[in-house]
């Protein structure tokens, strides 16, 4: 295996290709403008990074030396007058560095589209990056993909957002425009593939998985593999891509100045007219991977309620689909939390004992009311309610019940996380710890509740109980720092904790 090169290690899809990399042996190395935003990812200490930009030839010189494979996953999705002229000269101080280095090939990933009417600017700058690597001295490999599915992608991010903020939307008449996306792991796998090609190949592939689908299709197939109520798209004519770009940013958490390049290059219809690249690259045995697996891929993190993986900066992906530290924060779908802290009089240990304790017979440590309330609330909705108490009053393993709560992860003396199984129009989770404090014998608490929304509904849900959330949870911690206090022979009262229904029923 060969010594490869990255740029765009800090995006999305450079990201994911270097652990890809590793894992097939490649020596990887990495150029960056900010190398201190590798720092966390999990692949850091496994390869080399070195500061530079693609538009100082010097920099790039110095670290292409003794690369045989440069991958080049940089392009401007800032607006601007001078934003192609940028693209064009980064390219090119590129390909001539490359040239002088003794590079093997060029690999670039670019965007899909035929098109014979004027390109967007947007379409148009990646299109003549990819024109500059083919006509340089380095053969080069430019890979023309549509739409990216995976969480993360911004094209899919704004399209996971829409489809779930709107169940009846106004759309431009590009809803209607074909497109054929790809998954986010099949891609990885072309760009790694080309590493190891023995093959002089210079010349551009387009790429894209199974389906050819409009956008209206994509929204309509999404709702249903996220299972949201089907969707209404009513396309109107009068909606410019400026407006549409306003318009995406109002709605969703993607900003509008990249929201608007992603709108303009879906006036363009994007599907493959060729399948060469399996000459060189085989397809998989099952086949690429379309559309509706694609989609639950991207949103399997969440389906498997691992919040730890999906919110932790320090978590170590499982897969491409997975989300990166370095992804933007509006990625990986709208998350909604309540987290407090507080400094406890009390060492971990007795922080923990409540911590264990909570539920059942010992209550909530906040408004005894309101829970009893939800719980009724539940049960009259058909769920579950407070009734189901605890397997044992002192001890908890994962899996175990705790009234409308199940046991998600239990890190003994640490860390507590409860699923909610009560009726919700989304994903809930209650994290509950206990950490060391600045000084012995005292211990920093922290909570943390967790919503992901489904739909309209659930984004509404989470803004009409957030005034009672404040007064629930931020009790609760005071309540719980008091109970440790104590010590074990001194419980809080009925008043403080919240104590269950099933209280009296041991």
């Amino acid at each position: 295996m060969g010594n490869v090169l990255v740029t765009g290690a800090t995006g999305y899809v450079g990201g994911r290709l270097v652990p890809e990399l590793i894992a097939a042996g490649h020596d990887v190395a990495c150029v960056v403008r900010r190398p201190e935003r590798l720092r966390d990812v999990p692949w850091a200490g496994k390869v080399r990074v070195s500061a530079g930009d693609v538009a100082d030839p010097e920099a790039m010189r110095e670290s292409l030396r003794g690369v045989e494979v440069a991958y080049y996953l940089v392009h401007s999705m800032a607006g601007g007058p001078a934003f192609a002229e940028r693209d064009r000269r980064a390219a090119t101080n590129f390909a001539e560095a490359a040239n002088s280095a003794g590079v093997r090939r060029i690999v670039y990933l670019g965007g899909l589209t035929h098109a014979r009417e004027k390109l967007s600017p947007h379409m148009g700058s990646r299109t003549e990056v990819g024109e500059i690597f083919l006509a340089a001295p380095t053969p080069a490999v430019v890979l023309r993909a549509a739409m990216i599915i995976g969480s993360g992608s911004a094209s899919f991010e704004m399209l996971r957002h829409l489809t779930e903020r709107l169940p009846v939307m106004t759309t431009p008449r590009w809803v209607h425009s074909p497109t054929q996306p790809i998954a986010i792991r099949d891609t990885l796998r072309y760009l790694v593939g080309w590493a190891s090609v023995p093959d002089e190949v210079n010349r551009a592939f387009d790429i894209g998985g199974p389906d050819v689908l409009t956008y209206g299709d994509m929204m309509r197939r999404y709702a249903q593999v996220a299972g949201l109520p089907p969707r209404v798209i009513i396309p109107v004519p009068v909606l410019t891509p400026g407006l549409s770009s306003l318009w995406v940013g109002l709605v969703t958490p993607v900003p509008a100045s990249l929201a608007r390049p992603l709108v303009e290059s879906l006036r363009h219809e994007a599907v493959c007219a060729e399948h060469d690249i399996s000459t060189y690259i085989p397809d998989p045995p099952d086949g690429l991977i379309g559309f509706d697996e694609s989609v639950r891929l991207a949103l399997r993190r969440i389906k498997e309620a691992d919040v730890a993986t999906r919110w932790s900066s320090a978590s170590t992906p499982g897969a491409p689909s997975d989300p990166l530290p370095t992804d933007p924060d509006w990625a990986g779908g709208s998350l909604y939390a309540d987290e407090r802290t507080r400094e406890v009089a009390a060492p971990p240990a007795a922080v923990w004992r409540v911590i264990q304790g909570i539920g059942g017979a010992n209550g909530w440590y906040s408004l005894p009311v309101a829970w009893r309330l939800r719980g009724l609330i539940d049960r009259l909705m058909g769920g579950v309610g407070l009734r189901r108490g605890r397997r044992d009053p002192d001890h908890l393993r994962v899996g175990d019940v705790v009234d409308f709560w199940r046991v998600e992860e239990i890190e003994p003396g640490h860390l507590l996380r409860l699923r909610a199984e009560m009726l919700l129009p989304g994903l809930a989770w209650l994290e509950l710890a206990a950490e060391p404090g600045r000084e012995p014998g005292r211990t920093l608490y922290r909570q943390r509740a967790i919503f992901h929304p489904r739909g309209l509904l659930g984004h509404l849900y989470w803004r009409g109980i957030s005034p009672f959330h404040r007064l629930i949870f931020g009790r609760m911690p005071g309540n719980i720092a008091r109970a440790a206090e104590c010590g074990p022979r001194s419980p809080p009262t009925a008043l403080e904790t919240g104590t269950s229904e099933n209280r009296h029923r041991r």
